[in-house]
Order: C-alpha cells, then sequence, then structure tokens
C-alpha cells in the first residue's frame, strides 16, 4: 500500500473499517471535507464515530491506569490485553495458503456458509474458544482463529494488500500533470470513475494513476477509499464458477464457428483476451517484460489455491485490480487488445513467468520487490 495510505490503519489501534454495501472494507475520507483529507494523511481517528472514540478512549485511561502498576502487572496486563486490542481494532485478516472455510457454527462440523482467501478481511463480530464469528462481504460465520490474525499484525497485513482508490464525486474533472491549476491535462474523469490513489498532497490534490501514468486530481470533488478483498458465500461461488463455466462454453463454440468458417467473429471473453485486457490496463505502455510479469501474477493467484481458481474469478476478485472494478477491463475487451498485450497473457497461461511466484504489484517506491519497468513486484 502507497506510503499515505498505509497511514489509515497504522496510526490508532482503534481504528473503524466499515463494510459497505458492496461488501468491500474500507475507510473513506469525504470529498470537500479538508478535515477528512487530514484523516487520510493522519490517521483514522476523525472517522472514528462518537461511541468507538469513547471505547479508545477507555483503553487508553485502562492502559495508563496500568501504567502505574508494578513492572509484573503491566506484563500481564499486556500479555492479557492482546486478544482486547484484536477486538478494539475490529479488524480480522485471513492468514492461508489455501482458502479457508467460514462455517454457520463454531465447530469443525457446522455447515459452510463461504470462504476466505488470502488477502480477505473482515470485521470481528464475536470471539469464542478459538473461533471468531466474523463478517466479510456478505459472509457472516466463524472461522477458526488458527487461520486469522488480529490487531497490529492484521493491520500490517491489510497495509501490505489493501487498496486505496480515489473515485470522482463531480461530473467530470480534469487529471493534470503537476498539482497545480494550470499544469497541463492528461484527460478528464466522469463521476463515480475509480482510480489508484498514491497520495494526498497538501489536502488540495490527490495523486492517482492514470494510463500508468502519475497525474492529479482536485481533492475537493474526490472521495479517497482503503479497500480490502472480501470472502465469498457458498451460493456467490456456485454463482461464479456457473457463470465461468458457461462463458467458457460459449467462448469455445464461438472459437470453433471461427474455425469453421471465417467469416465469423468471436464476441464472447476467452481467458486469454480476458487476462490481456487486464495486462493492457494495468501495464499497456510498460516494456513486454512488465506485461508479462502482470500476466504471471495473475496466473500465480490462479495456481497457488489461496485466491479463485480461474482468470475471471482472480481479475473480478473484490477490491483488487482497480481496472477491473471500474469497467476499463470490460472497455477494452471490447475494443480489443494489443498483441504485445495478448502474447503476454498467453505466455503466462503456458506457465511462463519472470517474477517467481509473486502474487502482488504496484507502482514501484513503496514496496520492496522486483522492480521490472515502473512496477515492483513481490
Amino acid at each position: 500500500m502507497r506510503a499515505k495510505g498505509r497511514r489509515l490503519l497504522h496510526r490508532l489501534s482503534g481504528m473503524l473499517i466499515g463494510v459497505t454495501a458492496l461488501g468491500l472494507l474500507q475507510l473513506t475520507a469525504a470529498a470537500g471535507s479538508t478535515e477528512s483529507l487530514r484523516t487520510v494523511n493522519a490517521g483514522a481517528a476523525v472517522i472514528l464515530d462518537a461511541d468507538l472514540t469513547e471505547t479508545v478512549a477507555k483503553v487508553s485511561a485502562e492502559e495508563s491506569s496500568a501504567s502505574r502498576g508494578t513492572e509484573k502487572d503491566e506484563e500481564k496486563d499486556r500479555g492479557a490485553s492482546d486478544e482486547d486490542d484484536a477486538e478494539e481494532s475490529g479488524l480480522v485478516m485471513a492468514n492461508v495458503q489455501n482458502a479457508v472455510n467460514v462455517r454457520k457454527e463454531a465447530s469443525e462440523d457446522s455447515e459452510r456458509v463461504g470462504k476466505l482467501y488470502s488477502d480477505c478481511g473482515g470485521e470481528i463480530l464475536e470471539r469464542c474458544n478459538g473461533w471468531t464469528k466474523l463478517k466479510s462481504g456478505n459472509v457472516t460465520g466463524w472461522t477458526k482463529d488458527e487461520y486469522l490474525v488480529f490487531g497490529k499484525e492484521a493491520e500490517e497485513m491489510a497495509e501490505d494488500v489493501g487498496n486505496l482508490i480515489a473515485k470522482v464525486d463531480a461530473d467530470a474533472l480534469r487529471i493534470r500533470r503537476e498539482p497545480e491549476e494550470d499544469a497541463g491535462v492528461f484527460g478528464m474523469v466522469g463521476k463515480n470513475e475509480k482510480m489508484a490513489a498514491l497520495e494526498i498532497i497538501d489536502d488540495e490534490w490527490v495523486s492517482v494513476v492514470y494510463d500508468d501514468e502519475v497525474g492529479y486530481i482536485s481533492a475537493e470533488y474526490t472521495t479517497v477509499e482503503f479497500i480490502i478483498d472480501s470472502g465469498e458465500t457458498m451460493e456467490e461461488i456456485r454463482k461464479r464458477e456457473e457463470k465461468e463455466q458457461e462463458e467458457k462454453r460459449k467462448a469455445d463454440a464461438a472459437k470453433a464457428k471461427l474455425t469453421e468458417n471465417r467469416g465469423a467473429v468471436a464476441v464472447e471473453t476467452s481467458d486469454d483476451i480476458l487476462l490481456a485486457a487486464l495486462i493492457q490496463c494495468e501495464a499497456g505502455n510498460q516494456p513486454y517484460e512488465g506485461q508479462l510479469a502482470v500476466g504471471a501474477v495473475v496466473m500465480n493467484r490462479v495456481r497457488s489455491g489461496g485466491y479463485p481458481n480461474t482468470i475471471s474469478g482472480v481479475i473480478y476478485a473484490s477490491g483488487q485490480f482497480t481496472p477491473a472494478m471500474n469497467g476499463k477491463v470490460a472497455k477494452r475487451v471490447e475494443e480489443g487488445v494489443r498483441p504485445s498485450c495478448l502474447q503476454a497473457a498467453q505466455e503466462a497461461i503456458a506457465g511462463a513467468s519472470n517474477v517467481g511466484g509473486a502474487t502482488h504489484f504496484r507502482r514501484s517506491g513503496n514496496h520492496d520487490g522486483l522492480i521490472i519497468g515502473s512496477h515492483v513486484f513481490w
């Protein structure tokens, strides 16, 4: 996560993670509010509602009281407060190489109601006897604590895998080349457009990634959200898999028809076209090595067992790839993809990888890893 976005989670142990109707975990700074924009730079305190603020104040008071005790009492209190800190933060993250089940009751024999994948986060509802009841997207149920992390560890994991997203609130907004009103313009974006955000500058500008360039939009007309991936219900998994199978059948039929009749046009999206579209959106202006690297990251996720096991499932996972979230991938599929991006997609699908087993990437400069072009992979 970018340096400024990192502070959203890192400054306050009693932070608030809201669960939106879309099933995404997010912290939001309201557009047009200088104080809210400072929150994104300085911490989550302004986002907290009154009740949570009182809770945090109570925790702080208890910690102060404990500090006046003996050293032995302090150690005891610190040990006992680990679980309290996890519950106060409200955040829980899945800590799995493969997916972990979410069950209706706190028992391994209980019915499965959903799954959490790697990078998925949730809101703690209750903890009991080594199990945690959580809400992640539309999934609500119990998961064993051994597959979860809490407190600071959860916050650090969220920092690493979450995304800072800028959403446009104005009908139209110019993306400028510099954070100045008279600077040149890359282009225009419309209302509700979403872009990867980098940081907020002097409460006036939000730097964003636009066509893989760094641009600047007015903070006054922008909402900044920190988003973490969420789990899937068993019904959502079933519907997604059925849709993917149907799309594959249609794509295969269209390709077969194209083979029989050169005049036919395949209009359905096959895996290589979909992956190529994402590659072009994320790394279209990068060297071929950078395009292949993005494709390899997607395929590493597909093969890992810790994410949905299909290309479309990985690409459209909640809160992961901004171009998929804002419709640019779908638009690119309709308009066609570049030959180099299609080649990179096909090579990645065939097993080629120039980033090892990396499952993440973002613009370089704020994370350690393998740098290729303007991206870092880890």
